[in-house]
């Protein structure tokens, strides 16, 4: 009887283990390729704006390590701005939009009826004119 307690208790265990793995593969994986699907596009702007930089100084004739650090220079300020650029649209998207999703259905629920660009029917006395 204790074997057989035994043998349940463990294969819960793993059972239990393989759920945990597998749920933080279900949160991490979409996170990764989100990630992936930002980071990748970045850093193919950031190497399209170095580059001609840098073929510039070295032209100019600047000392090679010169050359890396103010490349590197602008490198980080063009990620800086593009870090800056992402976070303002995170907030635009998930904290201004909604606000005003809800700012303009609570405006069409609570409108009065003339509000509206077009005037009221003018009652004529009925002459059927």
């Amino acid at each position: 009887m204790f074997a057989l307690i035994k043998w349940i208790v463990v294969k819960l265990a793993v059972v239990r283990l393989l759920w945990k793995l597998l749920g933080g593969l279900g949160l991490f994986l979409p996170l990764a390729f989100l990630l992936k699907l930002v980071g990748l596009p970045a850093l193919m702007v950031l190497g399209v704006l170095a580059l001609p930089l840098l073929f510039v100084l070295f032209i100019i004739g600047l000392p090679i390590f010169l050359v890396f650090a103010v490349g590197g220079v602008f490198l980080a300020f063009v990620f800086l701005a593009l870090t800056l650029g992402l976070v303002a649209l995170k907030v635009a998207l998930f904290v201004v939009l909604p606000i005003w999703l809800v700012w303009q259905l609570a405006r069409w629920i609570f409108k009065k009826p003339g509000d509206g660009k077009t005037p009221p029917p003018v009652a004529d006395g009925g002459s059927g004119i």
